[in-house]
């Protein structure tokens, strides 16, 4: 039986906008276990974006709970929460926010210098990720070296490389062509089907029928929660054309 890893009571968000209260979060309870695979969708202002940046303690709740992994981390301090992050958590973003002047290697290791790693571990745990994700032959290249598929392998590299217990990937591929996300959402579903837990934020329905959970906010709440019956990316993507 799979442990819950997330889980969220009467979640709030409030941002305060002249006299104006704005509800980004209004009372969202819901568990996510570990090992599942859950995209998260709604219209642009419903929260999604919010619940994502709660989830990876880049921001604090305004009130109710949240429970990491058992641990409640809703009121922590910043350092706490940095530290949570940094234990729990691997970010991907849409713009794959590499550093432009340095190897995919050394964006790779990047998280381990802020964590303090020694250099010879930190360069023995970025090559391991980077072979992971296929690009053991681009190394040593710096970003705009490389596709943006390759890009995007980059950065799960890096989130991968303080080997977090979560995923959060926010319109993973959204910058990208439809057969390149594709290579993205495959290369996802196989670390979930490693253990991995994984959530993304995506606005498209072709990106979010790989998920096996769909969660659909709308005005700050979850207004429906949909077990998935994901199709394999792997197989659609071995089947798509290759345009010249």
């Amino acid at each position: 039986m799979r442990t819950e890893l997330i889980r969220t009571r009467d979640l709030l968000k409030i941002y305060r906008v002249g006299d104006t209260e704005v509800r980004a979060l209004d009372g969202v309870t819901m568990q996510i276990t570990a090992g599942d695979f859950v995209a998260v969708m709604g219209p642009s202002g419903s929260g999604k974006s919010t619940f994502m940046n709660v989830l990876g303690c880049l921001d604090r709740p305004s009130g109710g709970e949240y429970l990491l992994d058992g641990e409640p981390v809703a009121n922590l301090s910043d350092d706490a929460l940095a530290e949570v992050r940094n234990r729990y958590v691997g970010f991907v973003f849409q713009n794959f926010n590499l550093l432009p002047r340095t190897s995919a290697l050394e964006n790779v290791e990047l998280p381990l210098v802020y964590a303090g790693i020694a250099a010879r571990e930190r360069r023995l745990r970025a090559t391991e990720m980077i072979a992971k994700v296929g690009l053991a032959a681009r190394a040593q290249h710096q970003p705009a070296q490389l596709s943006g598929g390759q890009q995007q392998r980059v950065a799960i590299a890096r989130a991968l490389v303080t080997r977090p217990k979560l995923i959060l990937a926010d319109e993973p591929t959204g910058a990208l062509d439809s057969r390149t996300s594709l290579e993205i959402m495959a290369l996802l579903q196989e670390l979930n089907r490693t253990g991995m837990t994984v959530v993304i934020v995506t606005h498209e329905n072709d990106i979010a029928r790989f998920a096996r959970r769909v969660l659909r906010f709308r005005d700050g709440r979850v207004v429906a929660d949909e077990a998935n019956q994901p199709l394999d990316a792997a197989h659609l993507f071995a089947a798509e054309p290759v345009h010249a």
